[in-house]
């Protein structure tokens, strides 16, 4: 079977009679960056609370904190989103059920949240490993210097800590963004729900995929770029086997 190229179908009008389909994925790219970025701040907050928790000597939080991250790790993401969407608002009281359910914007918040809580237990773990693979002293002689506990976390453990495992949290970044295409399935109009609603309406299906994947892509690549300017500028001589 032969398929008829046409890349002038980007800037011809979508059926809403005033959009370019090409307007309509950078829509779609909008709410993914939107989405995926709003989704990893809350991811990274959770993440090194539950972290620090695991490090802490005190059984009860380090329970804690591994009940949280083996219960929101073991499920899948659609399972999350549908569990926050379709789900609690009918566990709550009548009133608050109503209010999410006609809350504008639902489906971004929904995605937010369920995003968060399925990133969050992978950057716990990573913060973890980041604080215990750091040198027992370190806490010892901040502890020694007068500082309490949270204070060297904060301003010993936890700075060493995340620039030795930039990298990784890296990769969990790009991982939070590429995640968004699952939340097409709960109605949010990322990039991925806008390519199948242009293939959909234009037939045109290798144009739509080919352009996504170019815009993912690039977006890959500026997060990639971006973060090794950070670990390059946030690299301590001595603490890092070498900073690229």
């Amino acid at each position: 079977m032969h398929y008829n190229w046409n890349w002038g179908i980007l800037f011809a009008l979508s059926p809403d009679g005033n959009t370019p389909y090409i307007d309509l994925l950078l829509s779609g790219l909008e709410w993914t960056v939107i989405t995926g970025v709003c989704a990893w701040v809350l991811a990274f907050i959770l993440g090194s609370i539950i972290g620090v928790l695991r490090t802490l000597p005190s059984h009860t939080a380090e329970r804690l904190g591994f009940v949280y991250v083996e219960f929101f790790r073991g499920i899948p993401l659609i399972v999350q989103l549908f569990v926050w969407f379709f789900v609690l608002p009918d566990l709550l009281p009548v009133e608050w059920g109503s209010w999410i359910k006609q809350l504008r914007n639902g489906p971004f918040y929904t995605s937010v949240i369920g995003l968060a809580f399925f990133t969050s237990p992978r950057v716990a773990e990573q913060v973890r490993a980041g604080i215990q693979s750091l040198a027992g002293g370190q806490l010892r002689a901040a502890l020694a210097m007068g500082l309490t506990r949270p204070q060297a976390y904060r301003y010993v453990l936890l700075p060493l800590a995340y620039r030795i495992i930039l990298p990784t949290l890296t990769s969990e970044m790009l991982n939070c963004l590429k995640n968004t295409s699952v939340a097409l399935t709960i109605g949010l109009m990322e990039l991925t729900a806008q390519t199948r609603a242009m293939q959909e309406f234009s037939f045109q299906v290798f144009e739509a995929f080919s352009v996504s994947t170019l815009l993912y892509v690039l977006l890959n690549l500026a997060v990639v770029a971006g973060m090794r300017v950070v670990e390059r500028s946030a690299a301590i001589p001595g603490t890092l086997a070498k900073a690229r």
